[in-house]
C-alpha cells in the first residue's frame, strides 16, 4: 500500500503539471484514494501483529517482498520475485516440506493461475499432509475486462488480505 500511495500522488502531480486546470481534483482524488490505502495498510498490519505465525511459505514464485518488508514477515519461496522458472529441485521441494513441518504452517501460497503443482508437492512431503492451498493475486493476470468487472488494486489487496490473515492463524 505504501508504494501504491507514493506512485498514486506522482501520477496525480504529474497529470497535474500537463492538466494544470484540473491539478486540485488529480490531487483531492488522490488524497482521497490515499486515505483509503492508508486504512487498508492498517488493516493489514493488524492482521500480521494479531497472527500466531510471522511467516508465510509460497510454493510458487514470490512477487511479495514488498509485503513482507512492509509488515515484518518472514517468507519461504520456491522461486525469487517473478521467476521464469516452472519446475522447482527437489532439494527445493525436501527444504520447503520440511519447513512447513517446523513452522507448523496449515497454508502453503501460491499466485493466480490455474496449475499449483509445486504447493502440492509440497503439502505432499510434509508430515501431516493436509495444509490448505491458498492464492494470493500478484495482479499479473489482470485483464483489462477484469477492470472493466470492477476488479481494482483495491479490491485485489483487499482478498489478499483475507488470504493473508487465514495463511498467518
Amino acid at each position: 500500500m505504501k508504494n501504491a500511495k507514493t506512485y498514486c500522488n506522482y501520477i496525480a502531480s504529474k497529470l497535474g503539471e500537463i492538466d494544470s486546470a484540473n491539478a486540485s481534483d488529480y490531487s483531492a482524488n488522490a488524497d482521497a484514494y490515499g486515505k483509503k490505502l492508508d486504512q487498508l495498510d492498517e488493516s493489514y498490519q493488524q492482521v500480521v501483529d494479531s497472527s500466531k505465525q510471522d511467516a508465510v511459505l509460497f510454493g510458487d514464485r514470490f512477487p511479495f517482498r514488498y509485503l513482507a518488508d512492509d509488515y515484518g514477515l518472514t517468507y519461504y519461496a520456491a522461486f525469487v520475485g517473478c521467476s521464469a522458472e516452472t519446475e522447482a529441485s527437489f532439494g527445493t521441494i525436501a527444504f520447503l516440506s520440511k519447513k512447513v513441518d517446523e513452522l507448523g504452517l496449515g497454508t502453503v501460497l501460491t499466485i493466480e493461475g490455474t496449475k499449483h503443482k509445486i504447493a502440492e508437492t509440497i503439502v505432499q512431503n510434509t508430515k501431516d499432509k493436509d495444509q490448505a492451498i491458498q492464492t494470493m493475486d500478484s495482479m499479473q493476470s489482470t485483464t483489462s475486462k477484469d477492470a472493466e468487472s470492477g476488479t481494482t488494486y483495491f479490491t485485489i489487496m483487499q482478498k489478499n488480505l483475507e488470504v493473508l490473515k487465514d495463511a498467518l492463524n
